[in-house]
């Protein structure tokens, strides 16, 4: 039985363009680009857990707002439910601790890059293809 993770992520707009991340080359979906986020850890309401991997992985505060979408992605190993949020920075500037890349990208501009499968639902929904 493939294992089942929640996973939420943050769609961070500033003007035209939203934050992007490259994962790390030797984690599951290495080198593709992402929305920032992670894994729900036991005990955490989603919105509890993106404000938690955006402290840990870009030292910034966010404030979740509404859910853009969710996705339910099946990988070769394992089940992802996607919890996608808008959210704002409170505090901060992005830094760069978890990935291998960050940017800002407009929904053209992400036409670019390799997105994770389970992103690609939003890309749609935000007319980037």
């Amino acid at each position: 039985m493939k294992q089942k993770l929640e996973v939420v992520a943050a769609l961070i707009q500033q003007g035209e363009q939203f934050l992007i991340c490259q994962r790390p080359a030797n984690k599951a979906q290495g080198n593709l680009w992402e929305f920032a986020g992670g894994k729900v850890e036991q005990g955490e309401t989603p919105q509890q857990a993106l404000v938690r991997e955006c402290q840990e992985e870009l030292e910034i505060e966010i404030e979740p707002n509404e859910l853009f979408m969710e996705i339910t992605h099946e990988y070769t190993d394992r089940i992802v439910h996607l919890m996608l949020f808008y959210a704002k920075i409170k505090v901060g500037k992005p830094i760069n601790k978890e990935h291998q890349k960050l940017c800002w990208a407009t929904p053209v501009e992400m036409r670019r890059y390799d997105f994770c499968p389970a992103d690609i639902p939003v890309l749609e929904k935000l007319g980037v293809i």
